[in-house]
């Protein structure tokens, strides 16, 4: 396990995101409120570039005929083909058995790491 220190807390506006590189693997490192998470930028359905996706929200389960918004700027949507997954779990919102690969992020004296070899 190593943490790779790639940015800077304010490097990341609210709600936005940034592609880095470690050892090779693009990595989307996504701020939500004071969290940080990270995820590969690789979809796994056919390899799109997930970081290129669109960041918002999903209907919630409701109420026949009820629509509730949620989840805002915690969904990203591949670029290719629409799949959608939740930017702080990875998980796909189809199937609990499909996910991005997440990865731990780590923030100390100011810098955002990326913790490779302990991936969620």
């Amino acid at each position: 396990m190593a943490v790779h220190y790639v940015l800077k807390e304010g490097d990341i506006p609210e709600g936005g995101h940034a592609v880095v590189s470690v050892l090779g693997r693009e990595i989307g490192i996504y701020r939500l409120g004071d969290e940080y998470h990270a995820i590969n930028s690789y979809c796994p359905h056919q390899g799109a570039p997930m970081c290129a996706g669109l960041v918002s929200g999903t209907t919630l389960p409701s109420e026949v005929y009820d629509y509730e918004y949620g989840k805002s700027g915690e969904i990203i949507r591949c670029p290719w083909h629409g799949w959608e997954f939740d930017l702080r779990t990875g998980k796909s919102l189809f199937s609990d058995r499909i996910r991005v690969k997440k990865y731990e992020v780590e923030v100390h004296e100011g810098q955002i790491g990326v913790v490779l070899g302990r991936e969620k």
